[in-house]
């Protein structure tokens, strides 16, 4: 592997983090905006510690033993914690994603302090991601393994919201602020995947492109769809685009309305667009009553808490849609 393996916007920061200095801390807290590669980032990290024998530019070789270990996913110097899938009911076959990185998880680290280095004078690690889902009782037990870790252990917490985490363990960490990429490296980076309208896209995912690749965001033509609706203002069809929301998954069209509202209250106040380069926003911020836009981006906040909710998703988004051609009757009526 070389130093191309990595994310563009990774290189300089890898080249950082190879100092004798750097390399001295126990644990680090990769810390940033969700998208940008920092789980990515962190495996790369990971692979390059453990390899026999590494580059010239401190990365694996992707050739020895270790490197095949981590390949296939059971290094013996290597443990993942992260969100697992749970059972939705006792003898149910369907499973669910997990919110919580539990107690249990982080105890069963207790065995794999107890082993030695599968190789001499070699590093054993943990990472940890996202970090934020600890939950409380998980935090504690992670903070007591932080504070006296065995001598060869290392530990890399990856966190989208390191703000809810405890600041204990925070202060046991060498913190990283991974860097988003700049609009060019992004754009250039998905085209070479493949990927048509790549600029409109990144746009809608603020800037963080493997929202994109992850397929967390929805298509170009869906996005258009719904954004032409959106600019037709007090003149849309609430029942038509609560159709076309509710076909595209409610926390999905949640986040594209929240964000269309934030671009119009950040034209209104700020005149900056993040994620909207319509050729309507602006006439419409300007159009529309500030108070009534507030209340809306506050409903929203509270519809997307909901959204898991098995509530009737068509009525949720037929009242947010009408509310929101009010924005536009209340200032000129």
């Amino acid at each position: 592997m070389s130093v191309a393996s990595l994310l563009p916007w990774h290189h300089a920061l890898w080249q950082r983090l190879q100092s004798g200095q750097a390399r001295q801390a126990h644990a680090w807290l990769l810390r940033g905006r969700s998208g940008i590669g920092k789980v990515d980032f962190a495996l790369h990290w990971s692979r390059a510690w453990l390899c026999e024998t590494p580059t010239t530019d401190s990365m694996a070789c992707g050739r020895c033993s270790s490197c095949n270990w981590f390949e296939q996913g059971n290094h013996p110097d290597f443990r993942l914690l992260t969100l697992t899938q749970e059972d939705e009911a006792e003898g149910s076959t369907t499973r669910k994603k997990a919110t919580q990185i539990s107690i249990a998880q982080v105890r069963a680290l207790g065995s794999f302090f107890e082993l030695s280095s599968h190789r001499a004078q070699r590093n054993r690690l943990v990472v940890i991601h996202p970090a934020e889902a600890l939950n409380n009782s998980a935090a504690n037990a992670l903070l007591k393994m932080l504070e006296e870790p065995p001598a060869d252990m290392r530990f890399i917490l990856v966190s989208h919201q390191s703000h809810l985490l405890l600041p204990t363990v925070i202060s046991r960490c060498r913190i990283v602020d991974m860097p988003m990429p700049t609009r060019e490296q992004a754009t250039h980076w998905l085209q070479s995947r493949g990927m048509q309208d790549a600029e409109q896209l990144l746009d809608l995912a603020g800037g963080a492109p493997l929202q994109l690749t992850a397929g967390q965001m929805p298509e170009a033509k869906q996005t258009a769809q719904i954004t032409q609706m959106l600019a037709q203002g007090e003149r849309l069809n609430p029942y038509t685009l609560a159709t076309s929301c509710v076909a595209l998954g409610m926390e999905t069209a949640i986040d594209m309305l929240q964000k269309w509202v934030h671009d119009l209250l950040s034209v209104r106040l700020a005149g900056e667009v993040r994620y909207y380069r319509h050729e309507q926003l602006a006439a419409l911020a300007a159009r529309a009553d500030l108070a009534a836009l507030l209340g809306l981006e506050q409903r929203l906040r509270q519809a997307r808490r909901l959204a898991s909710h098995p509530l009737n998703a068509t009525l949720q988004f037929e009242a947010l849609l009408l509310h929101y051609m009010q924005l536009f009757t209340l200032k000129t009526a």
